[in-house]
């Protein structure tokens, strides 16, 4: 069993989610805190394998609780719980392991606990990434991503249904995306390898990759990234 940690300012929610954890399992709730500097002090005595963390709080934020955790040699795992959305991509920078949305359902959290048991390794999956669209923040599925694109210091992230802009850059987005099987075939693209569909040889010992969505996307692998990209593809 995990020891958690449920900081949320308001005890209702508290006893909500303390209930929620004990019907999902995998997870003893063994500390509360109703703010970040009590919940600094309990994790100072005790130490916790996750904490289940409110973004709002009076005094010290959630967010800023994360990145003061973040500063330790063995820092708990993450998961923020909030009923605002606008903080998403905040939370993926400070390495957060989910990011559930009040009220919050029961498999749904379910999902966020069997997450937590490769937080700690570096082959640990990213399921989805936060994106802006139509100043809206939105969460995007990794697996229905095609390709990534580089745009300056930020990056598009393209599926079959629409295109999304995303405040990460395409280097750290490799770094992240590299267990799911994503590879940089470009300095300016990042693809789904699961989505790849044929790799067909050019002039000069490049690569032209087809995609599987309906229109067939083509993206140019640079001569440096072929040997390394068909060891990755088997052939």
């Amino acid at each position: 069993m995990l020891k958690a940690l449920v900081v949320d300012d308001e005890a209702p929610a508290r006893s909500e989610l303390r209930f929620l954890l004990e019907e999902a399992g995998g997870v003893e709730v063994v500390g509360e805190a109703s703010n970040a500097v009590e919940a600094l002090q309990l994790i100072k005595a005790i130490p916790y394998d996750v904490i289940f963390l409110d973004v709002q709080m009076p005094g010290l934020s959630g967010m800023q609780l994360a990145e003061v955790l973040a500063g330790l040699q063995k820092p708990p795992a993450i998961i923020f719980v909030t009923a605002h959305s606008e903080h998403a991509v905040k939370a993926f920078e400070v390495q957060a392991v989910d990011y559930l949305m009040k009220p919050v359902e029961l498999d749904r959290l379910k999902q966020a606990v069997d997450r937590l048991a490769p937080a700690g390794s570096p082959e640990a999956r990213l399921e989805r990434i936060p994106v802006e669209k139509a100043g809206k923040k939105l969460l995007v599925s990794v697996d229905e991503i095609l390709y990534i694109m580089a745009k300056d210091d930020y990056s598009y992230l393209h599926t079959e249904a629409d295109r999304y802009l995303s405040t990460i850059s395409l280097a750290n987005l490799e770094q992240k995306l590299e267990p799911s099987g994503f590879f940089r075939v470009h300095r300016r693209y990042l693809v789904n390898l699961k989505r790849v569909k044929e790799v067909v040889p050019m002039y000069g010992g490049t690569l032209l990759l087809t995609l599987t969505d309906k229109a067939g996307t083509q993206i140019p692998v640079s001569r440096r990234r072929v040997p390394s990209l068909k060891k990755a593809l088997g052939l």
